[in-house]
């Protein structure tokens, strides 16, 4: 099997952007999360995904690199002041067996899984596979002089590489001081031949704040909208538990997990939303690995699940119905929990308490009731 790596590039200062870039939400996820989205999909086996950090941007990347959707390594290494340093600093990092290195720049977060394959069959083939396009515009020298568009390609990312010829030429590089401004003027310098590959328009790459609106509209997708709801009986002995938060009560809601009913209705309306059955589908209740479990654990799980389909959760809108006891004091706790579950930021959770006024089972106690709406980006 050819083991394939991945170095992500996200050591720069974004002093164009004039804030962190890669922190930025563009239709729901950061720029490292569409990434690790469109390199989850590749049809190639991923041995290992690096990303290259600098101070601004390795707190979040430490995060993001725990919660990936990989089952291979995934971690962070120190940037250095040039690109050509960081590349190199990832590259001595991988393992030596490594047979193919796919280097892509983190801000060029539209990239697809389709280039993403090809970059890698041209390097497999003929050693690199160096994604770009064609120029369309006329273009001009600042002398006046007119260039040939149908002579001209414009370099993206990814630039895909047979790893030991990539790491040799970087050895060379960096006794140079890295002069070479991407990886494949590396590549030719030390007497390569660079394969070009056909790559896509939409794959730009996110630089200035007037690059976002443009990115915010190609991530907008189409939007799909699911309902939950649930209900469970409440009876003693047993821990009152919503959105991960223990509440102080004499009763408690009966069920096979933690019986979260919020939780299990939030999970409900996302299933619905992706057309992807129900909990009970996916978390039975006559398994005993989910047997008094976190239902916040569960919603991690649903979360992965979306997002290694490319689905991103828009934002969630749910309704407690319960006489008592009052939550307006823990909303915040849940909403935090709830945020943190699905990796998308509190001002997209919405939870809100209702009381029944003393009518039916919620308003004499027997139960607690959710009703949740979700949309998801897809």
């Amino acid at each position: 099997m050819i083991k394939t790596a991945f170095i992500l590039l996200a050591a720069g200062s974004s002093t164009r952007m004039g804030t962190n870039k890669l922190a930025l939400r563009i239709g729901g996820a950061t720029p490292i999360e569409r990434c690790f989205g469109a390199i989850s999909r590749s049809s190639f086996a991923v041995s290992s995904v690096c990303v290259t950090v600098s101070e601004l941007t390795k707190n979040d990347v430490d995060i993001l690199c725990k919660t990936a959707p990989f089952s291979c390594p995934v971690y962070n290494v120190t940037g250095g002041s040039t690109r050509g340093e960081s590349v190199y600093n990832a590259l001595l990092s991988l393992d030596k067996d490594t047979d193919i290195v796919v280097i892509h720049d983190a801000a060029r977060c539209l990239i697809s899984s389709e280039i993403i394959d090809k970059s890698i069959q041209s390097a497999i083939d003929n050693g690199s596979g160096i994604v770009g396009t064609m120029a369309h515009d006329t273009i001009r020298k600042t002398s006046g002089e007119l260039l040939d568009r149908n002579e001209l390609f414009i370099t993206q990312t990814p630039q895909t590489f047979r790893y030991n010829e990539i790491l040799e030429a970087y050895h060379k590089d960096a006794e140079n001081g890295f002069i070479e401004t991407d990886d494949c003027a590396v590549y030719e310098k030390a007497g390569h031949k660079a394969t070009l590959v056909m790559g896509d328009i939409m794959n730009q790459k996110l630089t200035c704040a007037s690059d976002v609106p443009f990115f915010q509209a190609a991530c907008s997708g189409s939007l799909r909208i699911g309902f939950g709801e649930d209900t469970h009986k409440l009876g003693t002995n047993r821990k009152l538990i919503l959105g991960g938060v223990e509440i102080p009560f004499g009763l408690g809601l009966i069920g096979h997990s933690d019986a979260d009913v919020l939780i299990h209705a939030i999970i409900d309306a996302l299933l619905g939303a992706a057309c992807l059955g129900d909990i009970g589908v996916l978390f039975p209740d006559n398994d005993m690995q989910y047997k008094d479990i976190s239902s916040i654990i569960l919603l991690e799980r649903v979360h992965e699940l979306l997002s290694s389909k490319g689905i991103t959760t828009n934002n969630i809108d749910a309704t407690i119905v319960a006489q008592s006891p009052k939550l307006a004091p823990f909303i915040e706790n849940i909403r935090r929990n709830i945020a943190l579950a699905l990796k998308t930021d509190i001002s997209l959770i919405s939870v809100k308490a209702t009381t029944p006024e003393h009518t039916g089972p919620e308003g004499h106690h027997e139960c607690i009731t959710v009703r949740c709406v979700a949309s998801l980006m897809m």
